[in-house]
């Protein structure tokens, strides 16, 4: 759940839209009525925490944590399918 910036009620989505396969940007506002503020953010996969146990689905252009990064440091990405 978001805040509002302006005076900290929770603020709902009202609609959303992908950017990119992994970015999405969000409208969203205030609860408060007598704010009623609106906003944008942008949502994006920032990093892998664990892998997918799915050995048939591509593995992701995306990096993986630094857990991960140490884990697997040396190993080729098909490595990535525990």
């Amino acid at each position: 759940m978001m805040h509002c910036p302006f005076c900290g009620h929770a603020a709902h989505a009202r609609t959303s839209r992908l950017l990119s396969e992994n970015v999405k940007q969000r409208y969203h506002q205030c609860r408060n009525i007598e704010c009623s503020a609106t906003f944008r953010t942008l949502e994006s996969i920032e990093e892998i925490i664990q892998p997918s146990n799915r050995r048939d689905l591509p593995v992701p252009d995306i990096p993986l944590s630094p857990a991960m990064q140490k884990k697997y440091k040396g190993y080729p990405a098909s490595t990535l399918r525990n």
